[in-house]
């Protein structure tokens, strides 16, 4: 039998991360400013919880306040997270230091390190972020 494509049903497979943040539209504004992050699509009920699709050159990820209702919590509210987000960008250095002047915590510096031209901040809502690329032969 042959099916027909169905644009709704044959999307490609991806996988982006929801963030859970406190404060959720000045997490939107940093990774803005930290990232260059452009917003797809952006939600904000009355009492200011936003849900944020965002694009960092193609990279997707979503920013979401949290939600304890829902079993989202925030890496302030944990006390921490359990995931790092990996950015792989051409110019590791540049990348970190605008994400530093816009206010993440350096927690590695950006230094040659497992093969990789490689550093990680945190951001202020609690969420890591590891800034690199692959070093090759020519470093």
């Amino acid at each position: 039998m042959d099916r027909q494509p169905d644009t709704v049903h044959d999307l490609k497979t991806s996988i982006a991360p929801m963030l859970s943040v406190r404060k959720g539209a000045k997490a939107v504004d940093f990774y803005k400013l930290a990232f260059g992050a452009g917003e797809l699509f952006k939600i904000e009920d009355p009492s200011g919880a936003v849900v944020a699709r965002m694009s960092v050159a193609g990279a997707e990820f979503w920013v979401a306040d949290e939600s304890p209702e829902h079993l989202n919590f925030s890496p302030e509210t944990l006390g921490g997270g359990s995931v790092r987000m990996v950015m792989i960008v051409n110019d590791p250095d540049a990348a970190f230091d605008r994400a530093v002047s816009a206010g993440a915590t350096v927690v590695v510096p950006v230094a040659n390190q497992y093969g990789w031209r490689l550093g990680r901040v945190v951001d202020p809502f609690g969420h890591h972020w590891e800034i690199g690329k692959p070093l090759t032969d020519r470093g």
